[in-house]
C-alpha cells in the first residue's frame, strides 16, 4: 500500500471517529428532539469533544499513522485542528444563548447548574491551552513549563467535558448510547495511558549513553549517542527523534532533533544542535557518559521515500542537519547520482560541516553552492539569500526527474518553494522539513 493510500485511509478513519458521537443522538430509542437549533448545538459539542479526544491520538506518535504524512505535518495538523475543535465547542453554548438569552446566567459559576459549571471549566481551559500554545514565546513560557501546563490542561479539558456530558445525560442515556459513550471514554483513557505511561516505560528499556560532545561551529554541538545494551535505532536519513538527556522518559523534558549521522552507521547516532535557548543552551555542558533516551525515528523528509534521478538540497543554518545525514548516507552507499546543495547562512562563522562538505563533494557527484547574507572580504561564493536567480545559475533546466529537499528558516523555505513552483517543479517533487514546528 502506497503512502498516499495509507494517508487517505487514516484521514477517513479520523473523520469517522470525529463524527461517531453523533450516533448518540440517533442510535437506539433516541430521546425526543428539543428543537433544530438545540440539537445542532449538541451535535457540534459532541463533534468538538471527539476532536479534542482525538488530539491524544494525533500526538501519540504512532509510526503507522504518522509515516504517510511525516510527524511535523501531523503536529501542524494538531495545532490547526485544535482551532477547529475550539470553534465547534464555542458554537455549542453560543447557539443556546442566541436561542434563549436567559441561559447566559449559566456563565456565572456561582449560580450556574452543576453541568454548566463543568462545561465552563472545560471551555476556560480550552481558551488557556490555545492562548499559551499560540503565544508561548510572547508569554515567556519556558518550553518545559509549557509542556507540563499543556498536558495538565489537556487532561482537565477532556475530563471536565466528559463530566459535563454525563451530568446533562440527555443524549447518553439508554443501553446503546451508554455503551457507545463508555467505549469512547475508555478509548480516550487508553490513549492517555499509552502516551503518558506505556510508551515512556518502553523507552526505559532502550537507554543510550552520551559518548562525546564536540563543537562543530559557532554555538553548535554534535552529540554522539551509543546504545546501552540494545541494538540501537534504525532510521531513514533525514528523519528525526525526540531526545531526552539525563531525565526519565516519564519526564516532559524531551526535544525533537534531526539525526545528523549516516543511516549506515549502526554503532550509534548523532544529533547536531545549535544553542537557541532552554535546553539547547546547555548542550555544550553535557558530560560524556550521561544517560539519554531516543524516541523515534519520525518524519517523512528522506530521499528514500521517492525514486529520483538526482537530488537538490536547500538548507539554511542548522537546517543542514537532516541534509548532512542524507549526504553521509549516500556517500557510504557510494551513490553517484547528481546532487546540488545550496547552503545559506547569515555569516561565515555560522557554517557548520564546512570541511566535511568539501570531502563529500569528492565522494559524491555533489555541487556545493554556499550563500552568505553578510560575506567577508574576498568572498567568492553567492551573496544574499536563496533567490530564483541563484537557483537558475546553478541548476539545470527544469528536470522533473529530480527531488528537492528544503530545510531552514520559514521565510527561506517559503521563498524557495515559490521559486521552484515558478520553475514548474511539481509539488510532489518538493519536500519540506519545518524544524520549528513545536514553537
Amino acid at each position: 500500500m502506497t503512502p498516499v493510500v495509507r494517508g487517505l485511509l487514516w484521514s477517513v478513519v479520523y473523520l469517522l471517529a470525529a463524527i461517531a458521537p453523533l450516533f448518540f443522538m440517533i442510535v437506539g430509542d433516541a430521546p425526543p428532539g428539543r428543537g433544530w437549533w438545540t440539537d445542532l448545538s449538541m451535535g457540534l459539542g459532541f463533534v468538538g469533544l471527539a476532536m479534542l479526544g482525538l488530539q491524544f491520538a494525533v500526538t501519540a506518535r504512532f509510526n503507522p499513522v504518522d509515516a504517510p504524512y511525516g510527524l511535523d505535518v501531523v503536529l501542524q495538523f494538531h495545532r490547526q485542528i485544535s482551532l477547529v475543535a475550539f470553534a465547534f465547542i464555542l458554537a455549542h453554548p453560543a447557539i443556546l444563548f442566541v436561542g434563549d438569552p436567559q441561559l447566559l446566567r449559566l456563565l456565572n459559576p456561582v449560580t450556574a447548574t452543576a453541568p454548566a459549571r463543568w462545561g465552563l471549566v472545560s471551555l476556560v481551559g480550552l481558551v488557556v491551552i490555545i492562548a499559551t500554545s499560540l503565544w508561548r514565546r510572547q508569554l515567556r513560557l519556558r518550553y518545559e513549563t509549557w509542556r507540563v501546563l499543556h498536558g495538565v490542561l489537556a487532561f482537565v479539558i477532556v475530563a471536565t467535558a466528559v463530566v459535563h456530558v454525563e451530568l446533562v445525560g440527555y443524549y447518553v442515556s439508554g443501553p446503546w448510547r451508554r455503551a457507545l459513550w463508555v467505549a469512547m471514554s475508555l478509548v480516550l483513557l487508553g490513549l492517555l495511558v499509552y502516551v503518558r505511561l506505556i510508551k515512556p516505560v518502553q523507552l526505559l528499556r532502550r537507554p543510550y549513553r552520551i559518548a562525546s560532545v564536540r563543537p562543530v561551529g559557532a554555538e553548535t554541538w554534535t552529540l554522539r549517542l551509543e546504545p546501552d545494551g540494545h541494538a540501537g535505532v534504525r532510521f531513514s536519513p533525514g528523519q528525526f527523534g525526540w531526545l531526552i538527556v539525563d531525565r526519565s522518559p516519564l519526564s516532559v523534558r524531551e526535544h525533537p532533533f534531526s539525526f545528523s549521522s549516516s543511516a549506515e552507521d549502526h554503532s550509534g547516532v548523532d544529533f547536531t544542535i545549535k544553542e537557541a535557548g532552554d535546553f539547547t543552551a546547555t548542550v555544550g555542558d553535557i558530560a560524556p557518559g550521561t544517560r539519554a533516551y531516543v524516541d523515534g525515528p519520525y518524519g517523512a523528509f528522506s530521499y528514500e521515500r521517492n525514486e529520483a534521478a538526482g537530488f537538490v538540497f536547500v538548507a539554511g543554518g542548522v537546517g543542514i542537519t537532516p541534509v548532512i545525514s542524507m549526504l553521509r548516507t549516500l556517500a557510504d552507499l557510494e551513490d553517484r547520482r547528481p546532487m546540488w546543495l545550496f547552503y545559506a547562512n547569515p555569516a561565515e562563522d555560522g557554517v557548520i560541516f564546512r570541511s566535511e562538505l568539501d570531502g563529500l563533494c569528492d565522494r559524491l557527484d555533489l555541487r556545493l553552492v554556499e550563500i552568505l547574507e553578510d560575506p567577508p572580504e574576498g568572498w567568492a561564493g553567492e551573496q544574499g539569500f536563496v533567490t530564483p536567480e541563484i537557483l537558475d545559475r546553478h541548476l539545470p533546466e527544469r528536470d522533473e526527474r529530480l527531488q528537492y529537499f528544503i530545510c531552514g528558516p520559514e521565510p527561506m523555505m517559503a521563498a524557495v518553494e515559490q521559486a521552484l513552483h515558478d520553475r514548474g517543479i511539481p509539488a510532489d517533487h518538493v519536500n519540506l522539513e519545518r524544524f520549528d514546528f513545536i514553537e
